[in-house]
């Protein structure tokens, strides 16, 4: 049966769309004559088509008609016969400027994509039944290119069927496996996908096995390909390319043949790299490394075999697995940049970078943090390394600088170690467990017991330079001048002038050393962290006293302290105090909580602004949350990092200082016995006693402790007491006994103070921060092989302002891929450039070439997409495709 209206659409899109004057319509197998004969003319839409009929007037009069009669009208020429050659066509000059219509499904169709090639209609006569419905014909037609081939156009009809983003064969390829995973059920690699029965119903699994085999080289001459044994076979060739050792000859059958594993190394290496698919290789990844038991064949492969390799999750686990026993093992001589070389690339690859967007059953951030604690894990034995001769200074004064410049690491590292293993072993991972135990041994049995030993001889009371006679130490502010020190003179440059200050509960100095590094990073702020002596003991309610604006520092009987006679527990109590200086007191949570025209309200008319922050020794001093006492520092830097942003951009402030009442120690294993200085009974006299200090009135001398007076330690009037237990030491553990403070540890007594400006004027250039730059090294890139090798170099170090980047690279014609796509961590801080220096190695996809076409080398920022640098490249791989 005739179907009109697709003749129609046809004609009209002649005519109307195209503009065609003059159609020419040859129907040899005279299927529409009898329909012609009822057809004197054709009007589609406001246009009338004239029909002549060349079977019944000649070609002169046609002519005439065209040419002289009727120059400007609009003619169908029908003919029940061929078109004639061209010696005896008459009409030739006409048909030679027209268009030729035929009026089958496949001339339609072909008309319709716009293809050049009239030869394609019995091809596309052949795909019927995908042509069979509309909607799969308008998802074609975008695709098609004039001068398409057919196996172009069978290309692009699987790529409609699997729903590739592209009709490109390598986005095909991850599409059909992924389709494997999109049912939501177990994967089973027996049973192919529905969208294959799709591709076999419209009789193009045969052209797809052919574009394979041109692709990958893969074909079964013994039995029928299958999806199954392509995946196997990419998935192995992939990784015996990156393998740095010999397969496993169990699996050499399984490589694709050397024409097509370039290929298959570029389409696995964009399979992991899509946004949209990647979660399919994770899975079917897996699958994979199952059936051929990869488990065995890891056995024996050290890290520099396995480093290159993305092809596994169990490579993952083996390289993490490996760097653990190699810090373990090399503890005592551990090479910090070989295990942090190792981290970072492993950290910027497919299993473990945070970017990656894969399965969501991988759990990139936990291997992540693995190589997170092995590097701070290498970092602390080799801190350890650096001081074998224990810590020998000479005064208190030397002793003191240097825990504020270097021996801080020693806490800040055991914190990081413990915040990244802690994240990696909430997976139930044992992975870090052995290492844990021996940074635990190092920590609490060395140097913890070692620094306090080393400290503990400058506070001995039987020496003559004792800290306990004269708590001072030189080029070191009190912490008890803290207002006249810091506060005061700002006050005193103008009438205009205010600051803020920021208390922390127990945020001590190696996690302040840590914010400011992040303040420096911020745009407009700047940061300078000092320090000071804290007060003895280092309790709260006596360290928060001693920040605030006063002239006397008492105690009442009970042990509360008085500033100028006025209680201070409280944070209306602590406001009464500072209205005299025009100021006032507020906690973090309620200033945080307000608007920004409510908190410039709030502080409006104030000189000073006291803010009260807690979270570290909320969480530490209390037996049921101290084990949550490193994950407290964490959110105590984001929480103070938020509130000085607050302060500078809400309420204009532009001088803020964040300090602390004290510091603390803290372990994650419990205290032993040894570590107990047991406390029979409490002496007379005394008015509070705690884990760490006891203070009170009259106190005896006791072998177990160290005894002092306040008034030396904190300059308070009257005759309070102290004692605390010598080194690290606790006198009970009633309320949690792994957290404590109150006693002279470093930790305890070095108080941060941390100056924060907003920078304005024409300083502000100077606080910009940015990433690195890097750059490609060599004048000129041409590339003769398959495989080539970029040299890298990062510009500058890392620093507070310089940050480092994340880099995807590969070679690109115009916005499409052409390589596989590496990513690499560029986080170097180190001052010499060849140690800077780094290496990618792409492999070209294999396809034509043309050494005169632009290709570039792209660098582009794997966090926000945006190209870094871009660098001409030329490929010319005739000499050797000629070998």
């Amino acid at each position: 049966m005739i179907d009109t209206k697709q003749i129609n659409e046809a004609l009209d899109r002649l005519f109307n769309e195209e503009g065609q004057r003059i159609v020419f319509w040859n129907d040899p197998e005279q299927e529409f004559l009898e329909f012609m004969d009822r057809l004197p003319f054709l009007t589609l839409g406001k246009t009338t088509v004239n029909i002549l009929r060349l079977d019944k007037i000649g070609a002169l009069k046609a002519k005439i008609q065209i040419e002289r009669e009727n120059p400007a009208g609009r003619f169908l020429l029908y003919s029940p016969n061929d078109e004639p050659d061209y010696d005896n066509d008459w009409l030739l000059d006409i048909r030679l400027y027209s268009r030729n219509f035929r009026a089958d499904k496949a001339s339609i169709i072909l008309d319709e994509l716009g293809l050049a090639n009239q030869h394609l209609r019995q091809h596309l006569a052949e795909r019927r039944k995908f042509f069979d419905n509309r909607e799969r014909l308008q998802k074609l037609k975008p695709l098609i290119a004039p001068d398409d081939t057919a196996i172009d156009i069978d290309r692009k009809i699987i790529s409609v069927v699997v729903k590739a983003e592209q009709p490109e064969f390598f986005n095909i390829i991850r599409s059909l496996f992924h389709a494997y995973t999109e049912n939501g059920e177990e994967i089973d690699l027996d049973r192919t996908p529905l969208v294959w029965e799709q591709i076999e119903k419209y009789d193009l699994a045969k052209p797809f096995w052919e574009m394979t085999k041109a692709s990958f080289g893969y074909s079964d001459e013994n039995e029928d390909p299958s999806l199954k044994k392509l995946l196997i076979r990419l998935i192995v060739t992939d990784y015996a390319y990156h393998l740095g050792a010999d397969l496993p000859l169990a699996l050499h059958h399984l490589v694709l043949p050397p024409s097509g594993r370039a290929n298959a190394i570029v389409c696995l290496a964009q399979w992991r790299d899509s946004a949209s698919r990647g979660s399919s290789y994770d899975r079917l990844s897996g699958e994979v490394a199952k059936l051929i038991r990869l488990e065995d064949h890891l056995q024996g492969l050290e890290n520099d075999d396995l480093l290159n390799v993305m092809t596994f999750l169990e490579v993952e686990k083996s390289i993490a697995s490996s760097l653990r026993e190699r810090v373990e093992n090399t503890a005592d001589t551990i090479n910090v940049e070989e295990v942090r070389a190792v981290a970072s690339q492993r950290q910027a690859g497919h299993w473990a970078s945070p970017n990656v967007i894969g399965a969501i059953e991988v759990p990139r951030k936990a291997y992540y943090a693995v190589y997170d604690a092995l590097v701070a894990a290498a970092e602390f034995f080799a801190l350890r390394n650096q001081h074998q001769q224990m810590f020998d200074f000479p005064d208190a004064q030397t002793m003191y600088h240097a825990y504020k410049d270097e021996l801080y690491r020693f806490d800040q590292l055991y914190r990081h170690f413990y915040e990244a293993a802690d994240q990696a072993e909430s997976q139930g991972w044992n992975i870090l467990k052995p290492l844990r135990e021996t940074m635990e041994g190092v920590y609490t049995n060395w140097y913890v017991p070692n620094l306090a030993l080393s400290w503990g001889k400058f506070i001995e009371p039987n020496r003559e330079a004792s800290l306990l006679k004269k708590w001072q130490i030189d080029q070191v502010p009190n912490q008890y001048r803290f207002y006249e020190t810091n506060i005061q003179p700002r006050l005193q440059e103008a009438e205009s002038r205010k600051a803020y200050v920021i208390i922390s509960d127990a945020f001590r100095y190696e996690a302040a050393q840590e914010l400011a590094r992040e303040l420096n990073g911020k745009y407009r702020f700047e940061a300078t962290l000092a320090s000071q002596l804290g007060v003895l003991p280092s309790f709260t309610s006596l360290g928060i006293a001693s920040l605030l604006p006063y002239e006397t520092l008492t105690f009442k009987p009970n042990g509360e302290v008085l500033v100028d006679g006025k209680p201070t527990n409280s944070l209306d109590q602590r406001s009464e105090i500072l209205k005299a200086m025009g100021g006032m007191v507020c906690s973090s949570k309620d200033l945080m909580a307000m608007k920004k025209d409510e908190g410039r309200e709030f502080v409006s008319g104030k000189r000073v602004v006291y803010v009260f922050h807690n979270k570290i020794d909320a969480v530490g001093d209390d037996s049921k949350t101290e084990d949550g006492t490193m994950e407290a520092v964490r959110s105590a830097i984001n929480e103070l990092a938020s509130l000085v942003t607050y302060i500078i951009n809400n309420l204009n402030g532009n001088y803020i200082v964040i300090t602390a009442d004290h510091g603390f120690l803290f372990t994650k294993t419990a205290p032993t016995e040894p570590e107990k200085s047991k406390l029979e009974e409490k002496p007379e006299g005394t008015v509070k006693a705690k884990k760490r200090y006891l203070i009170g009135f009259n106190l005896p001398e006791h072998e177990a402790v160290w005894h002092g007076k306040t008034a030396i330690t904190a300059r308070a009037e009257g005759d309070m007491e102290f004692w605390i237990p010598k080194a690290a030491n606790r006198f009970h553990f009633v309320g949690g006994a792994r957290f404590i403070h109150g006693g002279a540890m470093l930790q305890e007594i070095v108080v941060p103070v941390i100056i924060v400006k907003h920078i304005k004027g024409k300083s502000v250039k100077e606080t910009k921060t940015k990433t690195v730059t890097v750059r490609v090294l060599g004048g000129s890139h041409k590339i003769t092989t398959n495989r080539h090798r970029f040299e890298l170099i990062q510009m500058e170090a890392v620093g507070d302002r310089v940050k480092p980047i994340t880099l995807k690279i590969a070679i690109y014609e115009g916005d499409e891929p052409v390589t596989n796509t590496e990513t690499v961590i560029f986080d170097s801080t180190s001052d010499k450039m060849d140690e800077r220096r780094k290496w990618v190695n792409l492999v070209l996809q294999d396809r034509e070439y043309n050494k005169k076409t632009s290709y570039r080398l792209v660098l582009r920022d794997a966090e926000i997409g945006i190209e870094e640098q871009s660098v001409p490249v030329v490929i010319d791989r005739a000499f050797y495709d000629d070998f």
